[in-house]
């Protein structure tokens, strides 16, 4: 999946408080490659692992995991010839310890640990490389024991360092009036004495070194320089006894550095498990099932990032519709419901345990996609639309039947009535590709739109509109309002301004899109000229109309009654449809053009008006079919036909 989208639903963020429980290199990097995948089986196994680990840190089991303290830099120089520190390999004799541990920690858990308890039978603790190692180094020494040369070299060594401390203490008795101090001093590895600069002449052997004042001369007496060359030869020797010891116990790790590897693997396959477990505790995430097809339950689940403050989610998507238009005031959860939504999605898909309740279930998606926020972007100057169009087209291209889209505020930022079309129109072609799509919006026509249209659904996010407080909780099935005139009179607009705000909404037409006819009887004073109900019951219309499922095309006629999907009302077809399927409609006295697949038929012309019945009587006033009727007999000046609605 795409960066851009991950970084949208903060995934990059989750998985940065998950890197805080890893403790070894090796599960810090499996956690910078974590990735969403689309493999079921896979990530139903991954989920199962999580859980078995967390069931044993939730029983307050400490896993011994190893830290690879100091391993990383051990395997980047394997096959180098490089010879191993002893620091090296203490850290080598430490890990393949910890390995043993683990080995034995899984081993004793048994069923509780059945499925990752398989990883630990390949670890091996290599008894005797730890062994070598803690024979030949110990506290980050080389010890005596590690060879028989070494020891016996030593022993001289100590037995010279002890003659010749018995000989500088002969020295410094002897010349104790011209010392600086009484204070042996070690001049380029060499025993020498502090003596006072106008003295120096008087002390047989050589100067070393003087003071930054030049006060004191540090002066190795003659009868300690034999001695000390002695012990320089002796600690040659040392050195080189020691290269060999640790030439062999390099050799040795070398030999087992395909353990060593496979050993690694391990630990960082534990590392990363438990650190999602320990991940899970910390958010009370829990395992769920996969999907089969593309339904998802969520129940009371929460965005992982505001687990405090969240109203638990519950949502269903994919199996009726795989569309939902939410709407609901600002501020109200919506782009809340989004993210949540996506990102536990996408933890999901990589294994991780969510915070939500049993019985949740989740789709697998082969994308997720989302345009949340406003998007703008300064660099390139595009504004709040342009830029969300640019993410639009790249659905457009990309959107399939696997593909999960997320898109908040649909169409913002433009011409309302063309956004509206535009936000119909994608919305369309998304469920023709077979998308699961969930939009949030303002507009009142996408929710009329998600009403009629096949495989949408409505949701809201509740407010209360007494206090003006947003309840955060999701109602499915239903559709919201933004509820702005209700806050401001709550904030105090004047009532005149409210009243006017309330006439414009109820009389709204919602120009150039045939979602926003709200029509109002009230505004022409006049109602269709026959005996047609304002008002249907809606099992009557179901009846009437067979909602959604002929597939037989409808052939309307200038006269029939027909339902308004999009209105929910009856109207009269005054002109028939015009190349792109254009009809026009007379409802209430008047006139509006509406695509013919937004009508259903409800009554023939023929069950309404004898044969004979003249039209012009519905469609027209009396008073132009008064005109009509002088201009068939007459040229007459001025005279004009006005029809009312058009």
């Amino acid at each position: 999946m795409e960066n851009y989208n991950l970084y949208m639903l903060e995934y990059e963020s989750i998985k940065q408080d998950l890197a805080r429980f890893a403790v070894s290199y090796e599960g810090r990097m499996r956690i910078t490659e974590l990735a969403p995948i689309d493999d079921s089986r896979k990530i139903q196994r991954d989920i199962g692992e999580t859980a078995e680990a967390l069931a044993l840190v939730q029983k307050g089991s400490s896993v011994p995991i190893p830290s690879l303290e100091g391993i990383e830099s051990v395997m980047s120089l394997m096959g180098t010839g490089y010879l191993f520190t002893e620091q090296d390999l203490t850290a080598v004799q430490t890990f393949l310890h910890s390995c043993g541990q683990l080995k034995k920690y899984m081993a004793s858990k048994g069923e509780a640990a059945w499925q990752i308890g398989i990883y630990a039978n390949s670890l091996e603790d290599l008894p005797r490389i730890q062994q070598e190692i803690l024979r030949c180094i110990r506290h980050g020494v080389i010890t005596n024991e590690a060879s028989r040369e070494l020891d016996r070299v030593r022993r001289k060594m100590e037995m010279l360092k002890e003659k010749i401390g018995k000989r500088l203490q002969s020295v410094m008795s002897r010349h104790a009036a011209i010392l600086q101090e009484s204070i042996v001093s070690v001049r380029g590895g060499r025993y020498v004495i502090p003596v006072k600069r106008e003295y120096y002449k008087q002390v047989k052997g050589r100067m070393l070194d003087q003071s930054t004042s030049g006060q004191t001369v540090f002066i190795e007496p003659e009868e300690l320089s034999s001695l000390q060359g002695e012990l320089e030869m002796l600690q040659g020797e040392e050195a080189r006894e020691e290269a060999k010891i640790l030439g062999m116990l390099s050799e040795l790790v070398e030999r087992e550095s395909h353990a060593l590897m496979l050993n690694i693997n391990i630990t960082g396959t534990y590392d990363f498990i438990f650190a999602k477990a320990k991940y899970a505790a910390s958010i009370d995430g829990v395992p769920v099932k996969i999907s089969e097809g593309k339904e998802t339950i969520i129940k009371g689940g929460k965005h992982p990032k505001l687990l405090r403050v969240m109203v638990p989610l519950d949502l269903e998507i994919g199996k009726d519709y795989k569309g939902l238009i939410i709407t609901g005031p600002n501020t109200g959860g919506k782009t809340v419901v989004l993210k949540t939504f996506g990102l536990l999605t996408l933890m999901v898909q990589s294994g991780m345990l969510v915070p939500v309740e049993q019985g949740s279930r989740f789709a697998v998606y082969q994308n997720i996609m989302a345009v949340i926020g406003d998007g703008q972007n300064l660099e390139q100057s595009l504004s709040t639309f342009s830029a969300q169009i640019q993410s639009l087209v790249h659905m457009l291209r990309t959107a399939g039947p696997s593909t999960l889209l997320l898109i908040d505020e649909l169409a913002a930022g433009t011409d309302p009535g063309e956004g509206i079309a535009l936000s119909i129109a994608i919305l369309e072609e998304f469920s023709r590709r077979g998308a699961t799509v969930m939009v949030t919006t303002h507009f009142n026509e996408l929710k009329t739109f998600a009403s009629q249209a096949e495989g949408f659904e409505n949701a809201r996010m509740e407010f209360d509109p007494n206090t003006l407080r947003p309840l955060y909780t999701l109602t499915i099935g239903l559709a919201g309002q933004s509820y702005a005139i209700e806050i401001a009179k709550k904030l105090g607009v004047t009532p005149d301004v409210i009243a006017r705000s309330q006439q414009i909404v109820s009389s709204q037409t919602g120009e150039g899109n045939e979602y926003n006819l709200c029509l109002d009887a009230d505004t022409t004073g006049k109602r269709l000229k026959q005996d047609i109900p304002d008002k249907i019951d809606q099992k009557e219309i179901n009846a009437a109309v067979n909602k959604k499922t002929s597939t037989v095309p409808v052939v309307f006629e200038v006269g029939d009654a027909v339902w308004i999907t999009s209105l929910k009302r009856v109207g009269i077809i005054s002109e028939l449809a015009d190349s792109r399927g254009i009809v026009e409609v007379m409802i209430q006295g008047q006139r509006v053009k509406i695509n013919r697949k937004r009508l259903k038929p409800y009554i023939k012309k023929e069950e309404l008006y004898p044969d004979d019945y003249d039209m012009d009587i519905v469609f027209d006033s009396k008073e132009n079919r008064k005109k009509r009727k002088l201009m068939t007999k007459r040229h007459v000046e001025g005279l004009t036909i006005e029809r009312e609605g058009d």
